[in-house]
């Protein structure tokens, strides 16, 4: 179980970055949530197996058709054990 906070950079709001975020993590089957954040960024959390949180954050580097992702920031968290993915803000 790993659980990871994640910031992203660049052009990532108005291209259905969280959209593409949510839908990710839900197939991959991991908890957690995403929202914009002021300054133009997009940040989430991702809580689960290991190697789906790892392609998860390997997407948010890329993100979806219309995004320019700049830079991903990547913290390691403890798990609290957190259900469902959740869109907010």
């Amino acid at each position: 179980m790993r659980r990871v906070h994640v910031v992203v950079s660049g052009r990532v709001q108005g291209v259905f970055f969280r959209a593409g975020c949510a839908e990710r993590a839900r197939a991959l089957g991991l908890a957690g949530w995403v929202r914009n954040v002021p300054g133009g960024r997009v940040e989430a959390t991702f809580e689960g197996a290991a190697d789906a949180v790892a392609t998860a954050v390997s997407w948010c580097r890329v993100g979806p058709p219309h995004a320019d992702v700049r830079d991903v920031e990547v913290t390691e968290e403890p798990p609290i054990g957190e259900e469902g993915f959740r869109v907010t803000g």
